[in-house]
């Protein structure tokens, strides 16, 4: 029922957006060519984090959200679709008697995995100010779930780094991994073979200025994609992405300027603009092409809050092109107007 009225909700226009946006239905520029114009999902998929399934659709997991249109709070969304371009809403990763209740908290910035013939989806468990969040981790045959959760992987306190919110996982040559961290340094743990379970120590690989770390391998470096400044506060948000590079998994990682980021603020990639405030958050999907996308969320200053009060985050894409071994984005900013899509 809850489903269903989301549904009649969005047909009423209280909700725009929520499967298919008309305004982003494709064109052809080509025959081969689709065109999209952000954002691509309304009203909101914050902090998104994707993965293809073995169906060949697209997947996208966001931060548990109150859409401010009686429902209540979605316990981490999930969206799907062929193209990244046309989104439809499937539902709930997590049942609300189900949600994980190992400590009180909403369920943040889930980082979701293929891993070993099941999906693992990683989440942070936290409230604003919470003195001890957490990272969980739950499991599912399905990419839309429903999840089972497995429980937490670590509290701060227990793991000595503030604020542990923002999970990542990267398996590099068989042994995975998890990084993490919010403003209180960016940490990197090796996780036991099963994923469920930590195995080690953490090692610290970016300093304070950021949050929300996204890690790729390409051309022989590690690239670490990091969020700074603030992220909820609607037009006035300040929120931005940096990167920095290393030839080692561990660090150190490197921006442009041969500036070690523990120090930098990285080399930015992406910013606000006159009419999107604070994108970021993102991950990266490759095309067919081999033309890589970065995806997150951005707040279009016209309509900078959901019915609830909350920053309202809708979802963006826009193409990586790489100069000198280093990603570009556009003019730094998010894309207006009709843009050449990804291949698939």
């Amino acid at each position: 029922m809850k489903k269903n009225l989301a549904f009649l909700l969005c047909g009423m226009m209280l909700i725009t957006g929520c499967s298919n946006n008309p305004a982003n239905e494709p064109s052809k520029k080509s025959d081969s060519i689709v065109q999209y114009q952000n954002p691509v999902f309304t009203p909101v998929i914050a902090d998104p984090t994707i993965i293809k399934g073995k169906d060949d659709y697209f997947y996208i997991y966001g931060t548990e959200e109150n859409w401010g249109d009686g429902n209540g709070p979605r316990y981490v969304p999930v969206i799907k679709s062929k193209d990244l371009i046309n989104w439809k809403y499937l539902g709930e990763a997590f049942e609300a008697v189900k949600k994980p209740d190992w400590k009180e908290g909403g369920i943040w910035a889930p980082d979701i995995a293929y891993y070993q013939d099941r999906y693992l989806l990683y989440y942070a468990l936290s409230t604003w100010g919470d003195p001890d969040p957490g990272i969980g981790v739950a499991v599912s045959d399905k990419p839309e779930g429903p999840f089972r959760d497995a429980g937490p992987l670590f509290r701060s306190g227990e793991i000595g780094v503030e604020n542990s919110i923002d999970p990542a996982f990267f398996v590099d040559n068989g042994t995975p991994y998890l990084f993490w961290g919010s403003f209180h340094g960016i940490y990197g743990i090796q996780l036991a073979n099963d994923g469920l379970h930590i195995n080690g120590k953490p090692f610290q690989v970016a300093g304070t200025a950021f949050e929300a770390p996204y890690l790729m391998r390409k051309n022989g470096y590690y690239y670490l994609f990091l969020s700074l400044g603030s992220c909820c506060e609607g037009e006035d948000s300040t929120y931005r992405v940096a990167v920095g590079r290393s030839k080692k998994i561990t660090g150190p990682y490197i921006d442009q300027k041969g500036k070690n980021i523990m120090t930098s603020e990285g080399t930015l990639i992406l910013k606000g603009s006159k009419t999107i405030a604070g994108p970021g958050h993102n991950t990266i999907m490759t095309d067919k092409e081999g033309t890589d996308w970065i995806i997150y969320h951005g707040i279009e200053k016209k309509e900078p809050k959901l019915l609830s009060g909350a920053t309202r985050r809708p979802l963006f894409i826009d193409r990586i092109h790489w100069k000198d071994g280093w990603p570009v984005i556009n003019h730094e900013t998010p894309s207006k107007g009709k843009q050449n899509g990804p291949k698939f």
